[in-house]
C-alpha cells in the first residue's frame, strides 16, 4: 500500500505527454487551422446571385485534405512515443 501512494505522489507532477507529443499536437492544430481557412470565402455578397467560386478545387478537395492530414497529425502526437532516444 505504501510502494502505491509512493507511485502516485511520483507521477502527480508529471505531463501526460512529453514535450515532443504537444510539439506534434500543436503542428496538428495549425495544419487543421490552415484547412478550415482554405475554406473561407466563396459566398456571395447579393443573395440573390449564386457564385460558382464555392465548389472550386481548394473548397472541395483541398482543404478537407489538409483538415483530414491535421487530425492524422494528431493521433499520431498522442499515440507517438514520449520518450527521448539517447
Amino acid at each position: 500500500m505504501a510502494r502505491k501512494n509512493k507511485d502516485q505522489q511520483k507521477r502527480e507532477g508529471e505531463f501526460l505527454f512529453g514535450k515532443k507529443n504537444y510539439m506534434i499536437m500543436i503542428l496538428g492544430v495549425v495544419v487543421i487551422l490552415i484547412g478550415f481557412a482554405l475554406m473561407m470565402g466563396g459566398g456571395s455578397d447579393d443573395p440573390a446571385v449564386f457564385n460558382e467560386e464555392i465548389y472550386s478545387f481548394r473548397r472541395i478537395r483541398l482543404a478537407p485534405a489538409i483538415v483530414l492530414l491535421g487530425l492524422a497529425i494528431e493521433v499520431y502526437a498522442i499515440v507517438a512515443n514520449p520518450g527521448e532516444k539517447k
